[in-house]
């Protein structure tokens, strides 16, 4: 039973949680195809139609093709870009540092590549270097994403292309175009390693062509409808060992001092084995520290913590935090814990209404929840707290912590330990 003004058909309107294996759409007069990572929102009253107009001249006669992950979808509020910014330090001058000074995650190195080869295979399917074009997967805001195939290992990839042509006309910022967003999100991609995040494996940027490519591992999952728990949810024995994963994810991501900024369904993929992974990095943060105070939120509305909504100041951790507490509540309930019939609607909700939970809901599982969307940031539990949760341990054990290869560097150095002494 859905509570007044939270039915089926009224979720169907924000049409979200496709990728959770849960969809509630209606037909709507402009489709897109899903995005793969892209960044977006299913609301039409965000939808910026001129860039939706700029973004589709630019998509080549071969992208008519039809592949998974079929769903329409629009994009995420890039309004008031500039105010997500780190008033202290830009994230780009931070990751440029962590990177020249080896702060990084990885063993080994995202691969860079600066030619770009476009041929046909021997049957006709188009090709960049050595990966070889099957379909598209979606498109979002600044371009498609196609799956390939790697004729060098046999393996498929979700490859993210973009025009840089198309990136540097793109306003989102007073001084920053569209390529300081596609640029932040790979200089943060090429830090990160964790089996809940998605993997970038390649960048390829030819400066003698308009083309950049962001190589990531294919998500392959199939997101079918469990068929359990209440009408729309996902059950709770999936909603837990999703909420896992997301929680181990993020949890990593806030121990670099990253916020991710769009924690939603859309931006978590399942894999084939039932792993999430965090994907779409296009309007995440860095810090220096802990100090994680943001002015603005640029993610999408029904998942925005009430402290956002009000202008004033809040830290992002806490925002993404809340995110959780909304995506938790979606695989639950099959719905929105705030939804209004217009977007400053839906923020008054955010702000001021009281979360509503089916009255035979576990009661683990309802404290959990009136934790993580509690309205005020100080009293809401941390992810810390969730990942000790009876409802999270139960049967499985405490979310583990994920002990990465920076901080395992970091740990040698301080014991004395070089990788030069290592044999």
């Amino acid at each position: 039973m859905f509570i007044k003004g939270y039915s089926i058909a009224s979720v169907a309107e924000m049409g979200c949680c496709g990728c959770f294996g849960f969809s509630f759409r209606k037909k709507q007069k402009k489709s897109r195809p899903r995005t793969y990572i892209e960044n977006h929102i299913s609301q039409q009253l965000l939808l910026n139609e001129e860039e939706v107009e700029e973004e589709e001249e630019h998509e080549e006669e071969e992208d008519d093709d039809n592949c998974s992950y079929d769903d329409d979808i629009s994009d995420t509020e890039k309004e008031h870009h500039d105010e997500f910014r780190n008033p202290a330090k830009r994230s780009e001058d931070i990751l440029l540092y962590r990177t020249q000074n080896g702060l990084i995650c990885r063993e080994f190195p995202v691969k860079e590549t600066h030619k770009v080869v476009r041929s046909e295979d021997e049957n006709g399917n188009k090709m960049v270097n050595e990966y070889v074009r099957e379909c598209k997967i979606g498109s979002g805001s600044y371009g498609k994403v196609v799956l390939y195939k790697s004729q060098v290992d046999g393996k498929h990839y979700a490859i993210k292309a973009f025009h840089k042509s198309h990136l540097l006309k793109l306003r989102v910022a007073p001084s920053e175009t569209a390529m300081t967003d596609v640029l932040r999100e790979v200089l943060i991609m090429k830090m990160l390693n964790h089996p809940n995040i998605v993997n970038l494996i390649e960048v390829i940027d030819d400066p003698n062509t308009d083309h950049f490519y962001m190589v990531l591992e294919y998500i392959e999952g199939k997101w079918v409808f469990e068929g359990s728990g209440p009408p729309g949810g996902l059950g709770q024995h999936v909603a837990r060992s999703y909420l896992r994963d997301i929680v181990s994810g993020l949890m990593y991501l806030h121990s670099h001092n990253i916020v991710h900024g769009d924690i939603k369904p859309d931006n978590l993929l399942v894999t084939a084995t039932g792993t999430v992974k965090i994907g779409d990095f296009s309007v995440s943060q860095v810090f220096e520290d802990e100090n994680d105070e943001l002015r603005r939120s640029p993610g999408t509305p029904v998942f925005t913590a009430p402290e956002c909504c009000l202008g004033l100041t809040y830290h992002g951790k806490a925002a993404d935090t809340w995110a959780v507490g909304v995506t938790l509540y979606c695989m639950i309930n099959g719905q929105y814990p705030f939804l209004g019939d217009t977007l400053q609607d839906t923020y008054d909700k955010i702000v001021n209404d009281t979360i509503w939970l089916p009255a035979d809901l576990n009661p683990q599982l309802k404290n959990l929840l009136d934790g993580l969307l509690c309205k005020d940031p100080a009293q809401r539990l941390s992810l810390g707290d969730v990942a000790v949760h009876p409802w999270v341990v139960e049967n499985v054990g405490p979310i583990p912590e994920f002990r990465c290869w920076c901080k395992r560097d970091r740990e040698e150095e301080n014991n004395g330990i070089t990788h030069h002494h290592l044999i």
